[in-house]
């Protein structure tokens, strides 16, 4: 049996895709091919003296627009194959949701628990030093940002390291992105990606066709809901759902799932973990035998936030959701994904499902070339002109708003509005746009295949206005 390559399922839905648009095949091989790929080997001493050599990678997918755009994950199961795939699938995303980044990702080998925090930064300094001497870090030419097992603290080490060696460029901070607030970060970013998954699936929801063909009202509240994987992004998907009114049924983490029929409340299981360490044995809950058991659970919105491929042709005869959201990067092998089309289960893919990280990274980045706060500008502005509005009002009518409707009435967009209700627009428009070309092609199969179709058509259009392929 050949070893599995992340890459090449990327490449075969792209594939799969390509024959429903009208490219020329050439220009269709410059699209799905990687560009450029850094890897990287340096030596690191560690704190015991020992020097250990470090194997880091840094793919640029397409340069069709620039900056390339994409995550650094630190894991052991970084490779080149995984990295380019990512960054492939971060080309495609950006294309769907419309921000204007070629593909980009980058990874470490590394199991970051191993480490001190004084090694880590070692790390993390010294991988930034390398891909700054090969220009793959940069606002004009490559934007990293947070993934698996990295977050604001290593980003704020890789935007310091650039500005010491780049002093003379004034737009340093928006050489990465997912940094602290206080760093030139954006409020909003940490729960981009959950939020932008829970816009996404509730879009798809609201579409009366595709929930008729599920047997399923539309809208999210009362659906039942099964979210496998409690990080950051899984937290949040399952956060922005409960408040929602909707039934979260079962959640799966690395030590194991658990099912409760009338809903579990997120905020106490994830106090429950925080006590023992587990979500097992939360009170009134039904503990199951393995932490992939919560994926075969009868439900209507499946949504993996974990790692790639945990759906597989073994386990997806079994899958019981009508629909299933990815969440996570690549869960579904293209094996299994035959199985749940056969089984018209509604799979909303990856590629554009979690692009509400790469959404808000893009509004992160807007700021720092700016050099100014979102709402800055307006909101007392506007404070003080729906205040005006509100008086007239009440003069008018006699009446008086009580206090908690004044409040809403009066207030003026700060930065976390604004990111909150860009990435809603952003999200609604791209599930429109790909249920819109599914509609109007009968023979497209899936939603994966026509999201594919929107982000080919988008990538093929660039080079062809930029006159590379006439």
């Amino acid at each position: 049996m050949s070893e599995y390559s992340f890459f090449a399922a990327v490449e075969k839905s792209f594939d799969k895709a390509a024959q429903f648009t009208k490219w020329d095949k050439g220009l269709l091989e410059q699209i799905r091919a990687c560009n450029s790929v850094l890897r990287l080997r340096f030596p690191v001493k560690k704190e015991d003296g020992s020097i250990e050599v470090i194997e880091a990678y840094r793919v640029q997918h397409s340069h069709h627009k620039t900056p390339c755009k994409g995550g650094i994950r630190f894991s052991m199961g970084v490779n080149q194959d995984e990295v380019m795939a990512l960054a492939a699938l971060m080309t495609y995303k950006c294309a769907i949701v419309d921000v204007p980044f070629g593909g980009g990702k980058g990874g470490i080998k590394i199991d970051p628990k191993k480490y001190t925090t004084y090694e880590l930064e070692k790390i993390t300094r010294r991988y930034t030093t390398e891909l700054v001497k090969k220009n793959f870090i940069g606002p004009a030419t490559d934007v990293p940002a947070p993934d698996y097992g990295t977050g604001e603290r290593e980003m704020a080490w890789m935007v310091d390291t650039f500005a010491t060696l780049h002093p003379e460029n004034i737009d340093a901070a928006g050489c990465v992105t997912g940094k602290p607030v206080s760093q030139g970060g954006v409020n909003g970013r940490r729960e981009a990606t959950g939020l932008g998954v829970f816009f996404g699936l509730r879009e798809v929801c609201n579409i009366q066709s595709q929930m008729e063909k599920r047997g399923m009202t539309t809208g999210v509240e009362g659906k039942r809901v099964v979210v496998q994987g409690l990080g950051n992004v899984g937290f949040h998907t399952a956060k922005f759902f409960y408040e929602a009114g909707s039934i979260l049924v079962g959640i799966a983490e690395y030590e194991g799932s658990i099912f409760k029929e009338d809903g579990i409340n997120i905020f106490e299981l994830m106090e429950h973990r925080k006590k023992t360490g587990s979500i097992l044995n939360f009170p009134g809950a039904t503990n199951l035998e393995n932490s992939k058991a919560a994926l075969e659970l009868d439900c209507d919105i499946l949504i993996p936030a974990a790692l790639e491929n945990v759906i597989d042709a073994e386990n997806a005869p079994r899958i019981k959701a009508k629909v299933i959201g990815e969440a996570a990067n690549g869960p579904i092998t293209p094996e299994a994904d035959e199985i749940l089309i056969e089984k018209e289960i509604l799979v909303v893919p990856d590629m554009y499902l979690n692009a509400g990280g790469v959404t808000v990274s893009y509004f992160e980045w807007l700021k720092n070339l700016s050099h100014v706060r979102y709402g800055r500008m307006e909101k007392r502005f506007n404070e003080n002109v729906n205040a005006k509005i509100l008086e007239e009002i009440e003069e008018l009518s006699g009446k008086r708003v009580d206090d908690k409707a004044r409040k809403l009435i009066k207030h003026g967009a700060d930065e976390i509005d604004l990111v909150h209700s860009g990435l809603e627009e952003t999200m609604i428009n791209a599930t429109r746009e790909v249920i819109g070309v599914w509609d109007a092609n009968p023979e497209i199969p899936d939603m994966r295949t026509a999201a594919y179709v929107v982000a080919i058509n988008k990538v093929a259009t660039t080079y062809a206005e930029l006159g590379i392929f006439p």
